[in-house]
C-alpha cells in the first residue's frame, strides 16, 4: 500500500489490510492491528501511535490507501500535522499526525451504509447490524462494496484552496453466506 514520512516529525505513516480469513465468524474480536494507521520512527521502527479504523473488518477494507499530508489551522486557529486518510470502508479519517488523535471521521458520502457514524470520543465506528456479514444474514445494497469507495488510486491536496481530491467509487453488493 502506500505511505507517507513526515521529516518534522520523522515518522512514516502506513495502513495495514484486512484480517484473514474472510469469514468473520471464524476469528472473534477486534483482529487488533489490522486496518490500523500506524504512525512508526523512520530510525528506529517503534510505533509512535496506531489508529484501528475499522475493528473486526467484515468487508475486506484493506486500509492501505494513500496517507495525505498536511498543515491547518483548527478551530482555536493554532496550526495543525494532519493525516487524511479517504478508507475503502467509506469514511475520510483525519489524525493529528504527531500523536495519532483522531481530528475527524466523515462517510465519503450519504449511501455508506455499513456504519451510522464514527464514535469520536472512542474512534469506534457505529456499525449497522442490517449490513453485516454474519452467517444467518442475507445483507442487501452493503455500501461500500468489497472493493471500497476508495481504492488504493493517488489522490492529492491542495494547500491554497485547503481542499482534497479523490477518486472515489460508488459500488454496492449483496452478501449471501
Amino acid at each position: 500500500g502506500w505511505y507517507a514520512y513526515d521529516p518534522g516529525t520523522n515518522m512514516i505513516y502506513f495502513g495495514t489490510g484486512n484480517p484473514a480469513p474472510w469469514n468473520e465468524t471464524m476469528r472473534p474480536g477486534d483482529n487488533k492491528w489490522t486496518m490500523t494507521i500506524f504512525g512508526r520512527d523512520a530510525d528506529t521502527g517503534q510505533a509512535h501511535f496506531g489508529y484501528q479504523k475499522t475493528p473486526h473488518d467484515e468487508w475486506d477494507y484493506a486500509g492501505v490507501n494513500v496517507m495525505m499530508l498536511s498543515e491547518q489551522k483548527d478551530k482555536d486557529g493554532k496550526l495543525r500535522k494532519l493525516l487524511t486518510h479517504p478508507d475503502r470502508n467509506g469514511i475520510v479519517y483525519t489524525l493529528d499526525r504527531t500523536d495519532g488523535s483522531l481530528v475527524s471521521a466523515n462517510k465519503i458520502d450519504d449511501t455508506v451504509n455499513v456504519f451510522k457514524s464514527v464514535d469520536l470520543k472512542s474512534g469506534t465506528p457505529v456499525r449497522d447490524p442490517e449490513y453485516g456479514t454474519r452467517m444467518d444474514h442475507l445483507a442487501k445494497d452493503i455500501c461500500p462494496s468489497a472493493m471500497g469507495y476508495h481504492n488504493q488510486g493517488h489522490d492529492s491536496y491542495d494547500p491554497k484552496r485547503q481542499a482534497f481530491f479523490m477518486g472515489i467509487n460508488h459500488i454496492c453488493m449483496d452478501w449471501e453466506p
